[in-house]
Formats: structure tokens, sequence, C-alpha cells
């Protein structure tokens, strides 16, 4: 196996090194860092590279996230495709802005606390054993709840995201192939996040139910996208018509039974 090494990033860098440049300042001064497929299985201490900006691991066969408390600098972090099942040792990259998890071990999302710029989290299709589902940490998802814009938890064997309601900046939402069932858990979860525009929801039992699009069109104001089909504004401005239409004719209809018993109660007296 092989480890990532002050040595190999300077040896396989593209940049040549200026004649009066050590390899010491030439580390210094990197900003991107790219061993995606390298069968990487372990990071090593980089903290030279102090000016570290992206970082490219995926597709390795790292198994922990460690040495990288040093990279106050990171902005992005791709660990997707690798042997990771603990989401740890990251709380120092104040300045991270998206993290790439996909493709890995992880059965619950935490240890993100902190990250108060984070903006995007991709955390689709973990191996989970057969019937386990994807959980998240109530702390993690407190501490995300300003930041986070976009949130990826594709084919994860979710049956409930109603604990995202905490996510009030949240603008995206890809949750596809997953086990949601209720469209009135994502009623509840849309009447909360009131600047979610794009939600993709395909391959999940509840696009199945009668209305579900229709029902989810009318309870939010600010989605703009739904399972990747584009929300019209005739197709919205029709369906509250068409529920206006029905609650009238409901209160109509009250109102005569009320008169109804109210004829029938003077006769009988």
């Amino acid at each position: 196996m092989v480890r990532l090494t002050l040595d190999l990033i300077a040896k396989n860098s593209n940049l040549k090194s200026r004649k009066e440049e050590t390899t010491s300042q030439y580390l210094k001064k990197i900003t991107h860092i790219n061993f995606s497929d390298r069968n990487i299985d372990a990071i090593d201490n980089l903290s030279l590279c102090k000016n570290l900006s992206v970082l490219y691991l995926y597709d390795n066969r790292i198994s922990q996230i460690t040495n990288l408390n040093f990279a106050t600098n990171l902005t992005h972090l791709y660990l997707q495709n690798n042997y990771i099942s603990c989401i740890e040792n990251l709380r120092s990259l104040k300045k991270l802005e998206k993290l790439y998890l996909g493709g890995n071990y992880i059965a619950v999302i935490e240890g993100l606390e902190g990250l108060e710029g984070l903006r995007e989290l991709h955390v689709e299709s973990q191996r989970l054993p057969l019937g386990e589902k994807l959980l998240f940490d109530p702390r993690t998802l407190h501490s995300l709840a300003k930041s986070l814009y976009i949130l990826n938890i594709s084919n994860n064997n979710i049956d409930d995201i109603r604990d995202l309601e905490i996510l009030e900046n949240l603008n995206q939402l890809i949750a596809v192939d997953n086990q949601l069932l209720h469209v009135k858990d994502l009623e509840f979860l849309l009447n909360k996040l009131m600047k979610l525009w794009k939600m993709d929801l395909n391959g999940n039992p509840v696009c199945l139910k009668p209305k579900y699009r229709d029902r989810l069109i009318l309870v939010s104001k600010s989605l703009e996208f739904l399972d990747g089909k584009e929300i019209k504004k005739m197709e919205r401005q029709f369906l509250i018509n068409w529920k206006a239409s029905k609650d009238a004719k409901k209160i109509s209809k009250k109102k005569n039974t009320y008169k109804e018993d109210e004829s029938n109660s003077y006769l009988r007296g």
C-alpha cells in the first residue's frame, strides 16, 4: 500500500520548482494536491503544505481520516470511494466549504461540529450492512443549521428525513433511491425549509403516491425543481386555484349541512 507523504507529493508534482527554490519552499506554496486513484491507504504528516486549499483523494484505500489538522486553509476535500467508516479529525478545518464522502462505509453523519463554513456535504451511496440506514447525529445537524446549502444523501436506505428541518438555509436536497414513504413527512419538511429550490427524490416509494407532486408543490413556495422537472408558474397557479376551489366547496358544504341541521331542529321543535 501507499502512504501520501511530502516526498511523494514533491516527486509527482507537475510544476517544476525553480532552481533556487527548495522542496520545502515549494511545498509551503502548493494549493492543490491530486492523488486520486493511486492506491493511497494512509495520509502522512503534510503540515508543510500550509496553503493547501483543495485535496483530491477519491478512489483510494483510505480507512481513516488523519493528519489533516494542519490544513486550516482547506476549502475542498474529496474522499469519495474509500474505506472510511467514521467522520473524524476534521474540526480544525474551519474554512472547509465542500466535503465529498460518497461511497464509503459511514453509518452516522457526525464529527462536523465547528465547520461553520461548510456549504456542501455529499454522503451518497454508503456501503452499509444489509437493512441498515444512514443516521444523522443531532449535534452535527445543529452545527450545520445555518451554513449548509447542498446535501446529497442518495442511496442510503433512509426512510425519514424530518430531522433535516433544522437546516434552515438548505437550497438543494438530493435524496434519490432511498426508502421515503410518507408524503406528510415531506410536507412537514418543506414547511420548514423555506429556501429549498431543488429537491430530487426519484426512486423513493413516496413518488408513487397519489397527488405526490401536486401536494409538495402546494406546500412549498420556494421549490423550483422537483425530481429533475421544473415547476412552472402555470402549474403552481393551477394547483393553487384548484385547491382554493376545493376548499371553498368544502366550506359551502359545511354551511349547507349546518343550515339543514338548524332547519330540522326547528321543525322537530
